[in-house]
């Protein structure tokens, strides 16, 4: 006879995943699916941060975009992926397609400081957050601890000052 947790009751009963745990099972494997079809296929881990320096490369030459002219193109493919397949998602599932109530001035400062917040930690939550903690990383570790207690804290004190969108 097992005993079941608090903790287990919490997550049986919705408290985490108040819309079911599918959804984020099939995304866990499809991510988990796409990482190493790239990585067995290319030899390069995976990682949102670079797409950007690889878009760039396009239109600059500086060497530390020259760095991704040959992988750029499936870099594209990859981010196009990720962002069509969250519209796919959101019109097959909410029947319309991704909106917000956040000023467009909240998300620009947003996305700024991820991508400040990338360069830092030379690299995104996609590549420590995935393949660096799969692969045991101590940087990667380290770095998600910090991005996951950085981010309980910023949505704590947004939460406490009674910040809406």
């Amino acid at each position: 006879m097992t005993m079941i947790s608090a903790l287990d009751l919490l997550v049986l009963g919705g408290g985490f995943f108040p819309r079911g745990l599918e959804q984020y099972l099939l995304g866990g494997a499809l991510i988990g699916l796409g990482v190493s079809l790239i990585y067995v296929l290319t030899g390069i881990v995976p990682g949102s941060s670079t797409f950007l320096e690889s878009t760039l490369s396009y239109v600059s030459h500086a060497t530390q975009f020259a760095q991704y002219e040959s992988s750029r193109d499936w870099r594209n493919v990859f981010t196009l992926g990720m962002v069509s397949g969250g519209a796919v998602y959101a019109v097959l599932v909410t029947g319309e397609i991704w909106t917000t109530d956040v000023q467009w001035y909240r998300l620009l400062v947003g996305g700024f400081l991820v991508g400040v917040g990338t360069r830092i930690g030379k690299g995104c939550t996609t590549g420590h957050g995935i393949c660096g903690v799969a692969s045991r990383s101590p940087t990667s570790i380290a770095n998600v601890l910090i991005f996951l207690g950085v981010g309980i804290a910023t949505a704590t004190v947004v939460s406490a000052l009674g910040v809406s969108p």
